[in-house]
């Protein structure tokens, strides 16, 4: 997880150094050859496992693979920061490695990839197990090509990853308050939260709130914590063809109201002042420091981080339960990101990187390594969603996580439009959110100015 200062310089220099410089040229390129000729080694930059398990586990494929082929690999593991910088470099200079896997990459820079021509064809890689994946998987890696003018598969879904919700049970003990009692219905729901900060402070436990909700634009968290509002309260932005929808009055107040419902929180003391400041590892942090009732992530890293740590927290004290029903009644669906890997067309070991991902990808070698993760992310083919693992009723994250999976799902925006990765790099709903609360903007002004600066990154793609 990025640190705050992090978070800002890869922010910047994405936007001012990827977005606008490769943008227009790096589908115009022709990499030099690469150095990594020189040796017949497989090379692999992997974004570090926020697990020791995670890295292991993919280690252990690697020996695998090794094992079988005879062929070298040689891994770095890498911080969030370094792999996208270092992934960007080695494009623009064409020194580049086979493999690279980013969970953040997905978002922001893989759709940019595949439409600027620099991603290999894994189309046979998938091809064998494409039966196994979802529906959703194969829909989020089926991506637009400028130069071919078309959609193929250009990178290899992993894993994938949801919003959840987790709370302290004893808190809710503390509070006076059941969990049995926890409503489903929306607007209940969220009040039961503020009842629960309510009742603590009233007990002199002044230093808890009832929520936990990023407000900042520095966090990925607060885009897809907010990515997911917008999905309840209905509001479509894009068409199935990832063509922006026209814009209306009443696109622009629903979207109004989102931003006022999610940012009274912050005004009115329900959740921390820090808030508009944190970092993706901040509202983890204040959890776990018991400052928070309840807090919304996009993974289960924070039960997760406890597993093996303290299975008493994990199995007693930290519950995970789903999202309550959208505002008009209707059971939520769960926007999904799905962290991919891929083979840059210039890599000068393609075929064995498709082998090796062919290998990864073998349901009895898949299976175990996001098992490893801990729960972290879940598996992308349904099948390997049936093991025990991920079903076992006495774990209360997991099984829960694997039912929120098992409900309505879809992608991101950025899978039908690679130019939506942009508003992800920009974090368009994050700097809406911080402008309400930091900057004193109506919810209204922000959510135009947000929608125009959508419509402005989508309309300037082509340009």
């Amino acid at each position: 997880m990025a640190s705050h200062q992090g978070k800002n310089i890869i922010g910047l220099w994405l936007v001012g150094l990827l977005l606008v410089g490769c943008v227009k040229q790096a589908q115009r390129l022709t990499p030099p050859p690469s150095n990594f000729d020189r040796e017949d080694t497989l090379v692999i930059w992997w974004e570090r496992g926020f697990y020791a398990q995670e890295d292991e586990a993919l280690e252990a494929v690697i020996d695998s693979w090794q094992a079988k082929t005879g062929m070298k690999v040689r891994l770095s593991l890498l911080d969030q920061e370094t792999v996208l910088k270092k992934a960007v470099n080695a494009l623009r200079s064409g020194n580049v490695p086979d493999i690279v896997f980013s969970p953040e990459a997905e978002r922001t820079l893989v759709p940019l990839w595949a439409r600027n021509g620099v991603l290999a064809d894994v189309s046979d890689v998938i091809e064998p197990q494409r039966s196994q994946y979802s529906s959703v998987a194969l829909q989020s890696a089926e991506l637009y090509n400028h130069n071919t003018r078309d959609r193929s598969i250009y990178a290899v879904p992993l894993k994938q990853q949801t919003i959840h919700i987790h709370y302290w049970r004893d808190l809710l003990v503390e509070a006076g308050l059941s969990e049995a009692d926890i409503p489903t219905d929306w607007d209940a729901f969220w009040a039961f939260w503020k009842q629960a900060q309510d009742n603590l402070h009233a007990k002199g436990y002044t230093e808890v709130h009832g929520v936990g909700l990023g407000m900042s634009r520095e966090a990925n968290d607060t885009y897809a914590a907010f990515n997911q509002v917008l999905e309840a309260y209905d509001i479509e932005l894009l068409d199935e063809q990832g063509n922006l929808i026209e814009d209306n009055p009443q696109r622009l107040e629903k979207v109004a109201i989102a931003l006022e419902w999610y940012t009274n929180f912050y005004k009115s003391g329900y959740v921390p002042s820090t808030a508009t400041d944190w970092s993706d590892s901040d509202n983890n942090v204040a959890f776990l420091n018991r400052r928070l009732v309840m807090v919304v992530n996009p993974t289960l890293s924070i039960p997760a981080s406890q597993r093996e740590e303290d299975e008493d927290l994990y199995f007693k004290h930290i519950a995970t339960i789903p999202f309550p029903q959208e505002p008009d009644g209707e059971s939520p669906t769960y926007v999904v990101s799905m962290p991919q890997i891929v083979v840059f067309e210039a890599a000068p070991h393609q075929e064995m990187a498709k082998d090796f991902l062919s290998h990864l990808i073998q349901p009895e070698n898949l299976e175990p390594y996001l098992e490893r993760s801990l729960g972290r992310f879940f598996p992308v083919m349904p099948d390997l969603s049936a093991k025990p693992f991920w079903n076992d009723p006495s774990d209360p994250h997991i099984s829960l996580g694997t039912q929120q999976f098992q409900s309505k799902t879809r992608p991101g925006y950025h899978a039908l439009n690679p130019a939506y990765s942009n508003v992800q790099a920009e974090n368009i709903w994050g700097q809406a959110i911080e402008s309400i609360l930091v900057d004193g903007v109506s919810p209204e002004e922000a959510a135009a100015t947000a929608l125009s600066n959508i419509e402005k990154i989508l309309a300037d793609w082509d340009k």
